[in-house]
C-alpha cells in the first residue's frame, strides 16, 4: 500500500529507499524545483528498509508525501518551501512488499538509496566485510530462503529479482551517499551479494541492465528538532511534524550514466559531468574528514555544536592545518579551486543557525577514518611526505573513543561498523597508540605501519596537551 498526493500523474518514478532528513532535503528539493518549472514528468516514491523513523514516516502519509524545509544562510537568512516531489509514501513492512511492486513497475527508471558510509559493509579494499558484519550472512541466508532482509544488498536483490521477473526493463542505480566512487563500489558490493547468493543470471541481469553513475552529494541537514516545527508555524501557520531544516547551500554533481533516462537536473543546478572523481575527493576530504575533526575535537572541548567548535581558534587552527598542509597538495591538480573550498567549508560549519550536533558528526568513526582520512595519509607516505597535520585527526578519534570507553561522553555514540569488544581492547591495552595503529579495519595495509605509528604518537602528544588547556567551562 502507499499513500499518493494530489499532485501524482502518470510519468517515470524514482525510486528511493531512506526518507531521512538528507534526501528529503536534498534530491527531493532538486526534483521539486523541476516541478516548479513545470516539469512534472518524474516524481519520488520512497520508503525505509527498517521501521525507522515512524512518527515522520505517519506524518508524511498524512501530508500525502508533502512537507516543509526551512534553508539558513550562513547569513541567518531562512526560508522555507512546500515540497511535494515525494508522491508516494511507502509505509514499512517486513517484507518490502510495497517497495518490491514500485522497483517491478516499468516506469520506475531510477533507484537511488542513502544510508551511511557503514551500511555498505565494506573492507578496506572495498569488499563486503563478511567477518566483520554479521548482517551480511544473515541477510545472505534471510535472502536464500526468502525470509525479510534487512541491508542494503539484500533489498537490493529483492527488488531487482522481482524487476527482471516483470520483464520492467533497465534501470539506474543511483547512490546518493558519502562513499568515494559510491556508484562503483555500492555495485561491487551488490554483485558480490548476488554472487555469494549463487544468483548468477541476476548477476547477469544487473551488469547488463543497470547502471551505477558515481555521484557527490552535499548539504549539512542536522536532524529535524521541535524547534523546527515551531519555526514552520510561526512563520508559514502550518503544522508540520515532517518539518525539517537544512543549510542554503547545496551541491550535487552525477556522472551522465544513466540507464532509461533521468530528470532534466541540469536545469535546476545539478552538474551532469563525465567524472566526479576531483568534485568527490574534495568534498570527501576537505569537508567531510574536516566535518569528523571538528566534531571529535568539539566533544573533547565540552561543545555540544558544530559551529561552537568551528568558532574556536585552536580547533579551527587544527582544521585549517590539516587540509592546507596535507590534503589540498594531495588533490592537485583539481578544477576546483581548492583553498576557496576549504574556506568556504569551514565559513558554513561556523553558521551557528544550522545548530547541529557533534553527536550527529562525530559518529561512525570506523568508517570514517578509512573513507575520509587513511587515503590522505597513504598518498602522503607514499610520496615520501610527511603527515603530521593529517594524523590530527585520527589522534582526536583515538581521545575521543577513550572517552567513549570510560563512559564519559556526553552522549551516545553510534558506529555500524565498530567492534565494540576490539575498541575497548585498543583503550584498555598497555599502549593504545600501538594497538590503535595495528588495527586493519582503520587502516588496512597500512595497520601496524611504524611511520603511521610514530606519527600518531606524536599527534596524540598534541591532542594531550591541547586537551590540558581545555577551561573547564568552555566560552560560549
Amino acid at each position: 500500500m502507499t499513500i499518493a498526493n494530489d499532485t501524482a500523474e502518470p510519468g517515470f518514478t524514482i525510486l528511493h529507499l531512506g526518507l531521512g532528513a538528507f534526501h528529503r532535503a536534498h534530491q527531493a528539493l532538486y526534483l521539486q524545483a523541476l516541478h516548479d518549472r513545470g516539469d512534472t514528468r518524474w516524481g519520488l516514491a520512497g520508503g525505509n528498509l527498517r521501521p525507522d523513523m515512524p512518527d515522520t514516516i505517519a506524518a508524511l502519509q498524512a501530508q500525502g508525501g508533502a512537507y516543509t524545509l526551512e534553508t539558513v544562510s550562513a547569513q541567518g537568512e531562512r526560508r522555507y518551501t512546500w515540497v511535494r516531489s515525494i508522491r508516494s509514501v511507502v509505509p514499512y513492512t517486513p517484507d518490502l512488499a510495497g517497495l518490491i511492486a514500485i522497483a517491478a513497475d516499468p516506469a520506475t527508471r531510477i533507484l537511488s538509496f542513502t544510508v551511511t558510509e557503514a551500511g555498505y559493509y565494506l573492507d578496506s579494499r572495498h569488499d563486503l566485510d563478511w567477518a566483520h558484519a554479521p548482517e551480511l550472512g544473515a541477510d545472505l541466508a534471510a535472502a536464500r530462503e526468502g525470509r525479510p532482509v534487512g541491508t542494503l544488498y539484500g533489498a537490493l536483490t529483492v527488488l531487482l529479482r522481482a524487476r527482471r521477473a516483470a520483464g520492467a526493463g533497465a534501470i539506474t542505480l543511483l547512490n546518493c551517499d558519502n562513499l568515494r566512487h559510491n556508484g562503483d563500489r555500492s555495485r561491487h558490493g551488490l554483485l558480490q551479494f548476488v554472487r555469494a547468493l549463487g544468483d548468477d543470471a541476476l548477476a547477469a541481469w544487473i551488469e547488463s541492465h543497470t547502471t551505477s553513475p558515481n555521484a557527490m552529494v552535499d548539504r549539512i541537514t542536522p536532524r529535524p528538532t521541535p524547534e523546527v516545527s515551531a519555526r514552520v508555524r510561526a512563520a508559514t501557520g502550518r503544522e508540520d511534524p515532517a518539518a525539517l531544516m537544512s543549510e542554503s547551500f547545496t551541491q550535487w554533481v552525477i556522472e551522465d550514466r544513466f540507464a532509461a533516462g533521468r530528470p532534466a537536473w541540469e536545469q535546476v543546478g545539478v552538474e551532469l559531468v563525465d567524472s566526479v572523481l576531483p568534485y568527490e575527493e574534495a568534498k570527501i576530504r576537505l569537508l567531510n574528514a574536516t566535518h569528523s575533526c571538528i566534531a571529535w575535537a568539539g566533544t573533547l572541548s565540552g561543545y555540544r555544536f558544530i559551529h561552537e567548535g568551528t568558532q574556536d581558534p585552536r580547533i579551527r587552527q587544527m582544521a585549517v592545518d590539516y587540509a592546507t598542509d596535507d590534503a589540498i597538495p594531495v588533490l592537485q591538480p583539481s578544477p576546483l579551486d581548492l583553498a576557496a573550498y576549504r574556506d568556504v567549508v569551514l565559513e558554513r560549519f561556523a553558521n551557528p543557525a544550522i545548530a547541529d550536533t557533534n553527536q550527529r558528526v562525530a559518529m561512525d568513526g570506523f568508517s570514517k577514518i578509512p573513507g575520509f582520512i587513511t587515503p590522505t595519509i597513504r598518498e602522503r607516505l607514499a610520496r615520501g611526505e610527511g603527515i603530521a597535520s593529517v594524523a590530527m585527526l585520527p589522534a582526536l578519534f583515538l581521545a575521543y573513543l577513550q572517552r567513549w570507553h570510560a563512559g564519559q561522553l556526553p552522549h551516545d555514540y553510534q558506529d555500524q561498523v565498530m567492534d565494540i569488544d576490539a575498541a575497548h581492547a585498543i583503550c584498555a591495552a598497555d599502549d593504545p597508540v600501538a594497538a590503535f595503529a595495528a588495527d586493519r579495519v582503520l587502516w588496512g595495509e597500512l595497520a601496524g605501519d611504524l611511520r603511521l605509528e610514530a606519527a600518531l604518537r606524536a599527534a596524540s602528544d598534541r591532542v594531550g596537551h591541547f586537551i590540558a588547556q581545555i577551561p573547564a567551562t568552555p566560552p560560549r
